[in-house]
C-alpha cells in the first residue's frame, strides 16, 4: 500500500531523500507512465528542451528522450541521479527550489511522482523562471487503483502490523486522496501569476503482477525504508499472503493524472522541432 505523504511533505526532507536507500529496486519495480500522456505533453509544448524535476532513477526522463527530447534532470539525491546518469540521464543534484539555471531555459518542466516533495509555490514559481514563453509545467502521478477486495485486504494488513499509522486505516488511496496533490499543484501554479488556467489531463492503464514483483515493490512506497525491518518483514509476509489469497497475481490499475498549464507570452514559432 503506497503511502500518501504528510500534510506539508516538501518539509519532511527525510521522507523525500529516503527512496535512495535502494535505487537499483526503484528503477526495477516502480511503474512507468502512459505513453499517450507523454506525448501529449510533448506535443503541448513548444520545444524539446525538458528539465524533469525530481527525476529520481530517470524512469519519465527516458520515456521523454524516447519521444524524441532532450532532458536535464535534476534530483536531491546523489544515489538515485548516479543510477539515472548510468541509464543516460544528465542530472544535476539540487531541490528543485534551490537548484540554480545558470539562465538556461526549457520548453517543459516535468515531474513525475515528485511534486508534492516540492513547495508548490515556489516550484511553479521556479518553473515558470525556466520556461520559455508559451512552455509547459506538467507535474503527473500515478494514483493506484487496486481491485476493491485486494486494496481492503492490503489495508487490513497494514492496520494490523502499524496499527499507530492512521494512514493505514483505509483501503488504498485512490484518486479521492490524491486529488489533495492535484489541488496543492494547481494552486501553486495560480500564486505564480505566470501561467493560464491549470487543467488534469487522465489516463487510465494496468499492469500485471505476480505476488514476488509487487512484494519487489512495497519497500519503495514512501517512508517504507525507514520501517523497523521486523515490521517491514511482517507486511511483506502479510500482503503475499493477501495475493496469494486471489491465485498469485493481480491487475492493479492506475490513473496518470498530469495537471499542467502553459507560461504566459507568445511562443517562438521557431522553437518548434
Amino acid at each position: 500500500m503506497p503511502t500518501l505523504p504528510p500534510a506539508q511533505p516538501h518539509q519532511h526532507r527525510e521522507v523525500a531523500e529516503s527512496f535512495g536507500s535502494d535505487p537499483e529496486r526503484y528503477e526495477r519495480t516502480r511503474p512507468r507512465y502512459p505513453e499517450a500522456m507523454v506525448d501529449r505533453i510533448v506535443a503541448a509544448s513548444p520545444g524539446p528542451e525538458v528539465l524533469d524535476a525530481g527525476c529520481g532513477t530517470g524512469i519519465a526522463a527516458r520515456q521523454f528522450q524516447a519521444a524524441g527530447c532532450r532532458v536535464l534532470g535534476v534530483d536531491p539525491d546523489a544515489r538515485m541521479a548516479e543510477l539515472a546518469r548510468r541509464h543516460g540521464v544528465e542530472v544535476e543534484v539540487a531541490t528543485f527550489e534551490a537548484w540554480d539555471p545558470a539562465g538556461r531555459r526549457f520548453d517543459t518542466v516535468a515531474a513525475g511522482q515528485a511534486w508534492h516533495w516540492v513547495d508548490a509555490a515556489a516550484g511553479a514559481a521556479k518553473a515558470a523562471q525556466v520556461l520559455r514563453p508559451g512552455g509547459r509545467l506538467a507535474v503527473f502521478w500515478n494514483a493506484f487503483q487496486p481491485p476493491p477486495d485486494l486494496g481492503e485486504a492490503f489495508a487490513a494488513v497494514y492496520r494490523r502490523v502499524l496499527p499507530d499509522a492512521p494512514v493505514f486505516r483505509r483501503a488504498m488511496p485512490g484518486l479521492e486522496v490524491y486529488s489533495a496533490l492535484f489541488a496543492t499543484a494547481a494552486a501553486g501554479i495560480r500564486r505564480a501569476g505566470a501561467f493560464g488556467e491549470p487543467e488534469q489531463w487522465r489516463f487510465d492503464w494496468g499492469r500485471s503482477y505476480t505476488r514476488d514483483e509487487w512484494l519487489d515493490q512495497v519497500p519503495t512506497f514512501g517512508g517504507h525504508s525507514r520501517f523497523p525491518p521486523a515490521k517491514l518483514e511482517e507486511l511483506l509476509a502479510g500482503i503475499g499472503a493477501a495475493i496469494d489469497a486471489v491465485g498469485g497475481a493481480f491487475t492493479m490499475g492506475y490513473a496518470a493524472v498530469a495537471v499542467t498549464a502553459a507560461r504566459t507570452g507568445a511562443p517562438d514559432p521557431a522553437r518548434r522541432r
